[in-house]
């Protein structure tokens, strides 16, 4: 029985570590301390499926290291919580797989409380692990947020995404659809529908506040602490007062009604006229996301930039009314 109970641990742990080599960490992020890490993080003991892994606060100590003794029986050596934090939760926070802090952002480095949750992004395609939805799923992680193996790589830079902004700069994106989309969005629908604007915020798959112009967040009343919750793009025009709020989807992501509520609570001191705006890479990718649009917003597609596609509402292309 001893024997089945070590054999049921370790071939969990094996799985974990499927897992991460499946979504694209480094070898180094592949061994024994990196999968009783990812079981940790998500919850999961040896008899559980991987459907049950839970989006949960977790602390180093109480929440993965007290899972890697208590339900695997795993020793803890003295040095064993920075090894956990420094070789495998840093790269789960790098490559999406791990939120730091998202109970309670904002908490300084040395707090008791910091904590760590695995992503919604990486719970949805783990919880399909074992069924033959994982190839799809984890194809579509990777596609959506990269392969940490990638960033690693010297050869990152010469697969970076080229990014021309509004005022002539040029700066390089991390490769993938996403930002493909993102660079879409900033050359090519913000000089035909926004001319003029000034981008305010543009995150990255690989580092997510890849522009962040503080100053002007916080004239317009928009809480910088916040930012991590704005959408893929913000574009401001002074000129007619309107804040673009621009949602890249590939997978995930449109301009729903949730999205909304959300947005217009953290932005509720911020007087600008809000511009909803859903960018898809093609009608194909829209059309898999129609039904979750909310009304009075807009959609634009890269493949087809002179046009949009306004979900009803009492004008066309303006402010949504708050």
């Amino acid at each position: 029985m001893i024997k089945t109970r070590k054999f049921q641990q370790l071939a969990k742990v094996e799985e974990a570590q499927e897992i991460l080599r499946t979504l694209g960490l480094p070898a180094a992020q592949q061994n024994d301390n990196a999968g009783y890490t990812l079981l940790g993080l998500c919850g999961v003991g040896p008899d559980d499926p991987w459907s049950a892994a839970k989006r949960e606060r977790r602390t180093i100590s109480k929440g993965i290291m007290d899972h890697m003794r208590d339900k695997f029986g795993r020793k803890i050596a003295e040095n064993t919580r920075e090894t956990v934090r420094r070789q495998a939760l840093h790269q789960f926070v790098q490559a999406h797989i791990a939120d730091y802090n998202p109970f309670e952002p904002g908490l300084p480095t040395n707090s008791p409380r910091a904590h760590y949750a695995v992503t919604d992004d990486a719970l949805a395609a783990i919880r399909t692990f074992g069924t033959p939805k994982w190839k799809e799923a984890a194809r579509k992680f990777v596609d959506e947020h990269g392969a940490l193996t990638v960033l690693y790589s010297p050869e990152r830079e010469q697969r970076k995404v080229p990014i021309t902004l509004p005022d002539g700069q040029e700066i390089r994106l991390s490769p993938g659809k996403h930002n493909e989309v993102q660079k879409a969005i900033v050359e090519e629908f913000a000089p035909r529908f926004a001319p003029g604007s000034e981008l305010l915020y543009m995150g990255d798959t690989a580092k997510k506040n890849l522009v962040v112009n503080e100053k002007a967040l916080a004239d317009l009343g928009i809480p910088i602490t916040e930012h991590d919750k704005l959408p893929d793009v913000v574009l401001f025009d002074r000129t007619r007062g309107w804040l673009f709020l621009v949602e890249a989807v590939t997978s995930h992501g449109p301009v729903s009604p949730k999205r909304i509520v959300e947005l217009e609570a953290m932005l509720k001191g911020c007087k600008a006229g809000f511009v909803y705006v859903s960018a898809f890479p093609d009608m194909a990718e829209f059309k898999k996301h129609a039904k979750e649009i909310a009304w009075e917003t807009e959609v634009w597609l890269a493949d087809v930039p002179d046009h949009l596609i306004h979900f009803n509402g009492d004008r066309f292309f303006g402010p949504r009314k708050r």
